[in-house]
């Protein structure tokens, strides 16, 4: 897409990413730029952004995270994908999951995974951009309100 600008987010982009943020989350809107910087400055996370014409419109976490086993390759985490409503459909998000796809390559992770939530429908982006279910099953503990 022309104008198009896959980049690593930094501090500086705090306000839009925040932004963006509050498209994702359907919980407690508790984000601000301290976590933001927690996470950007985590060892081995990255959140890549997609900028159109000076403007944030997409962005994933992806962690690289050691392992023991698979000869000590890292694996990869992609986490909080989110496109803008109205820039969806136009193949940004796509190119986004192939550029951390392709940076976790280039880390020599051995495998790259996600999870999805059922309510949002995005199983079929995910397929489309080569992640599969077939044969893994993903859980989920979640802390309880205290």
């Amino acid at each position: 897409m022309k104008g198009l600008h896959l980049r690593a987010l930094c501090q500086s982009d705090a306000p839009a990413a925040l932004s963006l943020y509050n498209d994702l989350t359907f919980g407690p809107k508790s984000q601000d730029e301290g976590s933001f910087q927690t996470v950007l400055s985590h060892p081995g996370t990255t959140i890549f952004g997609a900028i159109l014409e000076d403007e944030l419109v997409a962005m994933l976490t992806l962690h690289i995270l050691p392992n023991v086993t698979w000869s000590a390759r890292p694996y990869a985490l992609v986490e909080n994908v989110i496109t803008r409503a109205d820039h969806r459909r136009r193949g940004i998000g796509k190119q986004l999951m192939e550029h951390a796809v392709a940076a976790a390559w280039d880390a020599n992770a051995y495998k790259v995974m996600l999870m999805t939530g059922k309510k949002r429908g995005a199983a079929g982006f995910y397929e489309a951009a080569g992640f599969s279910a077939e044969d893994k099953t993903a859980m989920v503990i979640r802390q309880p309100d205290t």
